[in-house]
């Protein structure tokens, strides 16, 4: 035999099916890369399609498809969502979306999807939101979920999000909610369907807020309850420069000039249940006013007034929600009260205040919220205020005691001009107040108090008529006449007791009232009842709807 020869066939039929090899190879990957060149259009222009189809309200446009033969992924490449009613800016511009098989599940024979959406800016407006709130399709019927699968057939079992930017601008004059460096994780989405109140899914959130604070949300999710998801998680929020939300505020009549905030605490929304319950609130150096406008106020604002009040009657007792904080902490803080109706315009205010607030809840079986604040009122006068508050299915309950002492009364000047036309060189001003809110009705009195007076100053009221300096020397006198002699004072206690006129009025209502009517109009109607014929032209203190 010769073995030569064999071993020569051998070699060359093994060179032959090398090439063969080699051939082979070469083709697939020739078959690989057409498919590569060739697919990505045609299943661009596919999934852009089946995934629009889906939608309601918003088109995606995706600008390239990226297909995986190997991997059996894809990638979608500047992609860009817009709201068909408000189409300028584009809600979200996604730079890169990733879907691809879970490898590591395939391992345990379940053949699932992994999407990470790389550095997405997401930029929504007033307007957007206003659409939505109007929009009859509920967000839960927005066919998100079922967008997500058009893009990948496979059921997502990981979800992630990697350095998102969020953008909300509610006032291009004012400087917009921004949240940055925004990651999301969510596992175990494909879940079969869970139990109420049962989250299967893991979740994480951490991200960098207004640019300063740090948001971090721990917890569990059921991705398939219906209508809507659920979720139960931990939240904890730190360093929040709150002046970033003056542009969202000012449709409440408030207005945030600073201040930082702090909030822990747990979270559960789904179907059947809502809450919101948190350990801790802490501010610190928080300024804000509440302003008040004259009537002709924009339809916006009243608007958002209005939505207000209906949430907070809606929410209070409501047996499938809790509203919690354990305890509310604000440290040297200043709160404000600007009336914008008057002429000239004025602000009362309390610096230096320290604000507890202990078991505030819209649940009556939670019990009593206690509050205790400590101030400065006009930043002279020492301030404490007490009381009790109780969640009522009746309307507004709660227990409020007043009392300020030794304010320098010219640092009132700008309300005794507005509501009396004359000011003061010097004088000190006092006020106590009891007052009981319950079954729609008003019970209690206020009692402002006025001391060492000095009206009339030469100097201060050179640039005024004649006729006002007559009035305000009159004003003068006739404090003098009234004083009590031993204590140098001018004192009136003005009963505030009475219904409520209006049924929908709520606390933070009423209490914004006392503060208006009974506080500030019982100051100079008091005292102006002492000194003549034009006490009439004011109005008794009153907490009643106008």
């Amino acid at each position: 035999m010769d073995f030569r020869r064999i071993v020569y066939g051998v070699g060359r039929g093994a060179r032959r099916g090398a090439k063969w090899l080699v051939v082979a190879v070469v083709i697939v990957v020739l078959l690989l890369v057409a498919i590569d060149v060739f697919v990505d259009e045609p299943l661009r222009r596919y999934t852009e399609r089946e995934v629009n189809n889906r939608l309601k309200g918003y088109t995606l446009h995706i600008a390239k498809l990226n297909f995986h033969v190997l991997g059996f992924g894809l990638d979608l490449v500047d992609a860009t969502l817009v709201q068909q009613a408000n189409p300028d800016p584009p809600v979200a511009d996604f730079p890169k979306i990733e879907a691809s098989v879970q490898w590591k599940e395939l391992m345990f024979g379940r053949l699932v999807a992994n999407f990470r959406v790389v550095e997405p800016k997401l930029h929504v407006n007033r307007a957007h939101l206003l659409k939505e709130a109007h929009d009859e399709t509920p967000v839960s019927d927005k066919g998100w979920q079922a967008a997500l699968e058009a893009i990948y057939p496979l059921k997502i079992n990981e979800f992630s999000i990697v350095n998102a930017d969020v953008t909300y601008v509610d006032d291009a004059r004012m400087p917009p909610l921004h949240l940055s460096n925004l990651n999301i994780v969510a596992g175990n989405i494909r879940n079969i369907h869970s139990a109420d109140r049962d989250y299967p899914s893991p979740i994480h959130i951490d991200s960098v807020v207004f640019d300063a604070g740090k948001l971090s949300v721990d917890g569990h999710a059921d991705f398939l309850k219906e209508p809507f998801m659920g979720a139960n998680a931990n939240v904890r929020i730190e360093g929040v420069p709150i002046a970033y939300f003056t542009s969202v505020l000012r449709h409440y009549h408030l207005n945030v000039k600073k201040g930082t905030l702090d909030v822990a605490g747990r979270i559960e929304y789904a179907p059947t249940v809502k809450i919101v319950d948190l350990s801790e609130v802490n501010g610190r150096q928080v300024q804000i006013d509440y302003v008040h406008e004259a009537k002709n106020a924009s339809e916006d604002t009243k608007a958002a007034a209005k939505a207000t009040v209906r949430a907070a009657d809606e929410a209070s007792n409501a047996p499938d929600m809790l509203l919690k904080i354990a305890r509310f902490d604000l440290s040297d803080g200043e709160f404000g009260f600007v009336d914008r109706s008057k002429t000239p315009s004025y602000r009362a205010f309390i610096a230096n205040t320290n604000l507890v607030l202990d078991n505030l809840s819209n649940q009556f079986v939670e019990g009593p919220a206690k509050v205790k604040l400590t101030g400065k009122f006009m930043g002279t006068g020492d301030t404490n205020v007490e009381g009790t508050f109780r969640s009522e299915k009746s309307g507004p309950d709660f227990d409020l005691d007043v009392k300020i002492e030794n304010t320098q009364l010219p640092s009132m000047n700008d309300m005794l001009r507005a509501y009396g036309k004359f000011d003061v060189v010097a004088g000190l001003f006092a006020f106590y107040s009891e007052i009981r809110v319950k079954d729609r009705y008003v019970r209690g009195y206020v009692k402002p108090l006025f001391s060492n007076l000095d009206v009339y100053d030469k100097e201060q009221d050179k640039e005024k008529s004649a006729l006002h300096k007559v009035y305000e020397k009159a004003v003068g006198v006739v404090s003098k006449v009234l004083e009590n002699r031993p204590r140098s004072e001018v004192a009136t206690k003005v009963d505030i007791s009475g219904p409520l006129e209006s049924p929908s009025t709520n606390t933070i209502q009423v209490i914004l009232r006392l503060v208006q009517n009974a506080f500030i109009k019982a100051i100079l109607p008091g005292f102006e009842r002492e000194v003549g014929p034009r006490s009439r032209h004011y109005p008794s203190a009153s907490v009643r709807e106008k």
